[in-house]
Order: C-alpha cells, then structure tokens, then sequence
C-alpha cells in the first residue's frame, strides 16, 4: 500500500507537466490574439483621434462660411433699403420715381426669403404703402390676431431709430399661430429693421423691413444645411430658429458663433451641429473585423476544450442510459418485441416471453402468423398488423389494435397492441416495435359496466321529463337526457334557467365549499343530499312552458358536489288550469255587464221623471215671469232658465241614449255639423277646467263636411275625451304652477292619408302619458287606474265609436329630444258616410 501511494507521488508531477504543456498549446494563440488587437486598438485610436481634428476645423470653416454669408446679406439689404429710401426722398411729387421705389422693394422681397414685408412710413409714423401690394403675405399677420404684438414692436423700432438716426433692430417677436397655418413654422419668431430717411439732416420717413428668423437661415447654402444643422439663439440659449427637425446624434461635434447684423441689433449667435455622426465606415469596419476574428479564434479553441469534455460525457450518459433502459424493460408488465422490414420478429422482453410462455430464443426470427395467435383470428389478425405497418402514425396507431394471444399452456387473453416505425440515426425506418398490454379484466369490467350504462340510459331517454346533472364548481353539464337536449341544447343555461338560479351560481360555488370544509371538518353532510319541494317554474325565453322541478345535490363520479335536477313538462296542465280561470272570468264579466245594463235601464226611468219635473218647472217659471219683470232682469234671467230647462232634456236625451246603447240598439243618426258638437262639449266641460286653472284650446278645420251620427252619444264622447286629458294635465302640474301648463288641444279635420278619406278627431294633453301596461287594457270593461273609477268610460267611448263604423285609440307623446313622455293623444276616425246596414 505504502509503495502504491508512493508511487501515485512520483507519476503525479508528470501528469501536471502534461496539463501544463495542454495549456501552453491552447492559450499561447490566445495571447498573441491579445496583443495583436491592443496594438491594432492604439493605431486606429490614434487615427481616430487625427481625423476627429480634421472634422473640426472643417466644421469650423463652415460656420465662418455661413456667419459671413448672414451677415452679408443683411449689409446688402441695408444696401437696398437705404437705395429704396433715397428713391422714395427723390420722388415725393412725382408718381413715378415713387411706383419705382415701391417695384424694387417688392423685387428686394422677391429675392430674399427671410424679407416678408416692407413698410414705407411718413416721417408721423403713417403707413404710405406696403409691399408685396397684392399677395396673400400681407394679409398673413391680420388673420392670425397678432397686429397689436406686431405693430407695437415696430413702433418701439421707430423710436430707436428716431433717437439714433441710424437703421435699428427690434427684438424678437414671438407669434402666435394655429398649428394648422402652413406658415406657421416658418413665420413664427420675426424681428423688424427700420432705415430712417434723412434728407438735409432731417428724417422724412422710415422704411421698416420684416425679417423671419427661419428666412435668415435659408441665406445658408442648401449643401451645407444637407449636412449640418444650423441654430438660430439668443443670449439666454433661446431657440429662434433652426434648419432641421432632425434630431442630432449624441457624439455629434457643435460649434457656435456670434452674428453682427448691425449696429443696433440684438445678441445673435449661430451654432452648427453635425449629422450624421462623423465616423469612418472604414474604420469600424476594420475595429468590427479585428475583434471578430480575434473573437473567433478563442471561441474556436474554447469550442475545441468544450467538445471534448462534452464526448466523454456523451459517452458516460449513453452507458448510463443503456443500462436504465435494460433495466426498464425487463421490469415493466407491457410486452415489446420489435419487427425487421420484413416483419420477422427481432427482439422481444421478458414481459412479452412470460405473456406467450415463449422463450426469446424460440420467438426471435418467427414471422406472421404467429404461433401464440389463436387459430380462429389469425387471417384477422394479419390482416389488422399488415393494414397498421402499412399506415404511418395515426389515429389508429395511437388508440391501438385489439387482439388476443393463445399461451402455450392454452389460456387465451385479450390484448391491446400499439405499432411504431422504427427510424435510425438517418432518418431511414428500419422496422416497426411493438408494446402489447394484458386488457382481459378491464375489458371484462368495462363490457359490464356498458350493459349497465345502457340499460341505465335507455331508462332515462324514454322518461318525458328533462335530467340534468351541472357540476357546482365548474358549472359545467355533466349528464342531459334526451329529453333536456330537445327542449334546452347541450349547456347548463337551461338547469339553471329551471332551477331559478341564473344569479345564484355563486350561491351554488358558496354550497359546494361549504361541502367540502363540512368534509375536512367531519361534520355530517345528508341534510345537502335532501331532495327539494317542487315547485312550479315559467320559462322565460318566449316559450311561456311551465315545468314542475325537483332539485337536489349529490356528488358526483368525480367525488365533487353536483346537483340533479328533474323537470316535467305540465305545459298542457297549466294551460287547462288558465282555460278555467278565463272562463270563469267571463262569466264574473258577463254578469257585471248584466247587472250594469239594469241598473242604466232603472236610472234612466228613475232619472227621466225629475228632470222632465225641471225642464217643466224652468219653463214654467219662465212663462210667470215674462212680461212681469223688469226687461233688464229678463235679459238675464230668461235666458239662464231656457239654457236649465235645455240642458235638462239633453240630460234626459244622454240617458236614453246610454240607455239604448247598453241595449246593443243602433245610434239614431241625423245630419250634424262636427263643429257645433265640439263647441258644445268645450262649453260644458270650460267649467271644469277653470276650476283648475287649465284652458281648452279647439282648433277646427273649415268647411268641414256634414256628418251622419248620432250628436248626443258622440257628444258624451268627446265630453269624456276631454274630462281625462284634463285630469292627467292636473296630475303632472299642481296647483301653483297650473298658469304654466299647456292647454289641452282638441282638432277636427278630415285624414286623407287613407282612403275613402275619415273626419279625424284628436285630444291632446301634456300630461305624464300613459305607461305600456295600460295602454294595453285601459279600453278594456272595468279597467281604471282611478281609484273611483268604475272603469267603464273608455269602454263605452269605444263602443260607441265603434258602432258608428269608426275608430278610437291613443298615442303617447315623447318630448322634443325623445327621452321621456310628455302627454297623450286620443284620436277618433269617423266615416263621413254610414255605411249601408245589412239586413
């Protein structure tokens, strides 16, 4: 042992020279990489650092380029400005020389784009004239409002030049402009020169010339505005202008000068940036290919260490896998034996050697059919084995193949197989392998357990009431009859719809938690298996069924709570149940509507005898007291007791006419004029709507033609009418603010919209309308939303429309921006001729 340890000293020296000389090799290309890229690293920083000077005095000799350009050109504009002024001084009375001063100042405007406007004032500061004369830019500076900043800026220009007798600058103006003026960006920031006019020392006017700072850099050549970006600012780094939206790169070079438009000008300085960054192509190209290169060889010798150790652990994991593979096959109960191309059987495991009873030696190079497949299905059984390894991976392959092996000891089993193509290493099939699982007592169960389903289903089918069966947690169908899925499809909305649960589910999620905490806690769990009382449910989807249900919670297959649900159809039942109801309904009716007549019949005698007494007695009175009395009071007496004793008879008349009508007797008709009948109606019901502080308001068609009807009875109609559209104007106003309420509207005209054309009576009111529900049924016998009513009067008026061949109904009235009701419209249609009663 001593001379093994002592050995492993002596060898263990030689294994580090070994690793040293393995470093050597594989790092010393490395080092050299190293250098080579530092000292690269130092050329091309120093030639970077030399071309980076050479860019800024390049930048350097542009801006004194473009500063001496600005700068030029305002010392010409003073030129031209000063030439204009002389001309203007020579041509005070004459016409001509003064139209020529103007021409040059609009060529002066023409030719240099940062000149918008040359004003000429008189020595009291009077515009003479403008130039451009005729073009839209004078007009630029009135319709963007800015004439007040503008004009007081030039004003403080003149007194500067006034004061100084030189040409002056005004400081810069800032406007304000809409987003959308296509001048906007370039007319923003202007300034004004003014050049007095001195004539024998004495200045006889101004010429004021408006200068954009955008124009101002339009002076710089467009080649170098292409490849540099110019800045107009003050001295507190305000931006006046600029040549270019385009954003500057970060590592861009700058430089900046002052600018000297003057004496009196403001502090103007003109920086200069670069863009795009000044780099070498070149030069990155090369830095890009060194550290490229350099990069890549140390990948490649990294790549190298790298694969080795990863082929040795290959290796390693192969055996490894190798022996997990042996073991796994050898220890599972499916049987695998693979097949050659020629379907000569190759391999097979233990699990297939002790489900055949066959030994390897003795199962290895057999083809089709087998020895261990029974007699009876071998032709099926190749026939199913040569259809599989003739399809590729399908559904069948993944489901499997149904089979049977006959043991050598002459037992048979049911089996399952599955077949997969083998492939090698070159994508090339060199076989098929296939895994056969024992299913003869699963399938044994499971043939059991179908009879049983399908007696249980055919049971359940043939009942005429809907099953269901919803899951509390997941709310989803777990069983449905046939009868559920003909009435309700194949989801839970229906179970819930007849379960009355359709806002309840979280109260269903509330009793499936609460099972499950009962669970943990050991608590009894029976009581929420008890079946509910049934109840009778009316589906809401149209249909109008009724079902009688009886719901109770069970748990299901899974182990999770669910709750059962039986409905019965008594859809039939419940509509016999209604047929009674409305029959005995009728016959309450029927004899409300008898006893109703009598009663008209018996108050209408009762009711005849008095008021023919009153007729008779105001008459009488009437008689007695003409020529008696003094014929100022019989101008106002008698005329009161002849209008009692009328009314009365007409009292009389409504009566019988009711009276006759409950009787079903046809009206008696005569000629009336629709007007008069109206008029009288107003009349009879103004009381009224004074008491209430509401008016009526008739608007009535003229030369309306005579009608055949029955005056009383339609009289007592429109009487009603116009009684009910007061009432509802009295219910949405009270009585404080009733002097604001429209008045109730009553029309006649003839409807020549349809044809033969109808004499059309409408009532109006602006009351609260009338709710959909009512207007369904208030024509109906007995209907009243007042809590007097007898519910009779609305009836009556269309049985009487009714029977003179017309029509009566009502409309609400929305307000004008249709958002709620704001009254109600009754509307009568008459024929103007009766129609022929058949006998």
């Amino acid at each position: 042992m001593k001379k093994t340890a002592f050995s492993g000293l002596i060898l263990n020296p030689y294994r580090w020279l070994r690793k040293i000389r393995g470093f050597r090799i594989v790092y010393t290309p490395l080092v050299a990489i190293v250098l080579f890229t530092a000292v690269m690293g130092i050329i091309l920083g120093t030639l970077h650092l030399q071309e980076k000077t050479q860019q800024e005095a390049a930048l350097f000799r542009e801006l004194s380029f473009a500063k001496q350009r600005i700068q030029t050109r305002f010392a010409s504009n003073l030129d031209a400005l000063t030439t204009i002024n002389r001309e203007v001084a020579a041509s005070e009375d004459q016409v001509k020389l003064r139209q020529i001063a103007r021409e040059q100042a609009e060529d002066l405007i023409l030719n240099n784009h940062e000149i918008v406007k040359i004003i000429w004032l008189n020595k009291d500061n009077q515009r003479q004239w403008v130039a451009p004369f005729d073009s839209g830019k004078q007009d630029w500076i009135s319709k963007t409002q800015n004439d007040q900043l503008i004009n007081s800026s030039l004003a403080s220009t003149i007194e500067l030049s006034r004061v100084t007798s030189r040409a002056a600058f005004s400081q810069f103006v800032s406007l304000n402009l809409p987003s959308n003026e296509p001048i906007s960006v370039e007319r923003k920031i202007v300034l004004w020169q003014v050049v007095p006019n001195i004539v024998g020392g004495e200045i006889v006017g101004y010429l004021a010339a408006l200068y954009t700072t955008r124009g101002i850099l339009d002076v710089i050549p467009g080649e170098l505005k292409s490849n540099y970006r110019f800045t107009l600012l003050t001295d507190d780094e305000r931006v006046l202008g600029i040549s270019s939206d385009k954003n500057t790169p970060k590592r861009a070079f700058s430089n900046q000068t002052s600018l000297d438009i003057g004496v009196l000008s403001p502090n103007l300085t003109l920086r200069i940036d670069t863009y795009p960054p000044p780099t070498n192509l070149t030069f990155r190209m090369l830095i890009g290919v060194v550290l490229g290169l350099s990069a890549f060889v140390v990948w490649s010798l990294w790549s190298v260490l790298k694969q080795m150790q990863v082929r040795q652990e290959a290796e390693a994991s192969l055996r490894a896998e190798t022996r997990f593979r042996n073991a796994m096959e050898n220890s599972t109960p499916v049987g695998i034996r693979a097949h050659d191309m020629q379907k000569r059987i190759t391999y097979v495991n233990r699990a297939f050697c002790e489900m055949t009873g066959w030994t390897a030696d003795e199962l290895i190079g057999l083809t089709p059919p087998f020895p261990f497949w029974p007699d009876s299905r071998r032709d099926e059984l190749v026939e199913k084995m040569n259809r599989a390894m003739k399809s590729e991976i399908n559904l069948m392959m993944r489901v499997g193949i149904e089979g049977a092996i006959l043991k050598r000891d002459g037992s048979l089993i049911q089996t399952r197989t599955f077949i997969a193509p083998l492939i090698d290493e070159k994508d090339k099939q060199t076989g098929w392998v296939t895994s056969l699982i024992d299913i003869s007592e699963p399938k044994k169960i499971r043939e059991e357990l179908a009879a049983s389903q399908e007696r249980f289903t055919t049971v359940l089918e043939g009942l005429d009431a809907a099953v269901s069966v919803v899951s509390l947690e997941t709310d989803e169908l777990l069983f449905a009859n046939r009868f559920y899925q003909e009435n309700f499809g194949s989801d839970s909305k229906g179970h819930f719809q007849l379960a009355h649960q359709e806002k309840q589910i979280d109260t269903l999620h509330n009793i499936a938690q609460d099972l499950q905490d009962y669970i943990r806690d050991g608590i009894p769990t029976s009581f929420l298996y008890q079946e509910s009382e049934s109840e009778e449910i009316q589906l809401t989807d149209g249909s109008n069924k009724w079902f009688e249900v009886r719901r109770r919670y069970i748990p299901w297959v899974d182990g999770h709570l669910a709750q059962l649900l039986i409905a019965t159809d008594i859809t039939s039942r419940k509509a016999s149940e209604d047929q009674a109801r409305q029959q005995e309904e009728r016959m309450q009716f029927t004899s409300r509507l008898t006893t109703m007549g009598e009663m008209a019949s018996s108050l209408a005698h009762e009711l005849n005898q008095p008021l023919s007494a009153i007729s008779n007695y105001c008459m009488g009175v009437a008689k007695r007291l003409e020529g008696n009395l003094d014929p100022a009071l019989n101008k106002e007496i008698l005329p009161a007791l002849e209008k009692a004793s009328e009314q009365a008879h007409r009292a009389g008349t409504i009566i019988q006419r009711i009276r006759g009508f409950v009787k079903r007797s046809e009206p008696q008709r005569k000629e009336s004029n629709i007007a008069e009948i109206i008029n009288d109606a107003v009349g009879l019901v103004e009381i009224e709507a004074h008491r209430h502080r509401l008016t009526i308001n008739s608007e009535i068609a003229e030369n309306l033609p005579v009608v055949n009807l029955d005056p009383v009875l339609i009289l007592q109609v429109v009487v009603n009418l116009l009684k009910n559209a007061l009432d509802s104007v009295r219910e949405a106003y009270p009585l404080s603010s009733r002097w604001s309420a429209p008045p109730v509207r009553i029309s006649a005209d003839l409807d020549t919209s349809i044809f033969p054309a109808m004499l059309r009576i409408q009532v109006t009111d602006a009351g609260g309308g009338i709710s959909e529900n009512v207007l369904e049924h208030m024509f109906e016998p007995f209907f009243s939303t007042k809590s007097d009513g007898m519910g009779m009067g609305l009836n009556i008026c269309r049985s009487i429309i009714e029977s003179h061949h017309g029509r009566l109904w009502a409309t609400n009235v929305q307000d004008s921006e249709q958002t709620k009701l704001a009254g109600c419209t009754f509307t009568i249609l008459l024929p103007l001729e009766s129609p022929q009663i058949q006998g």
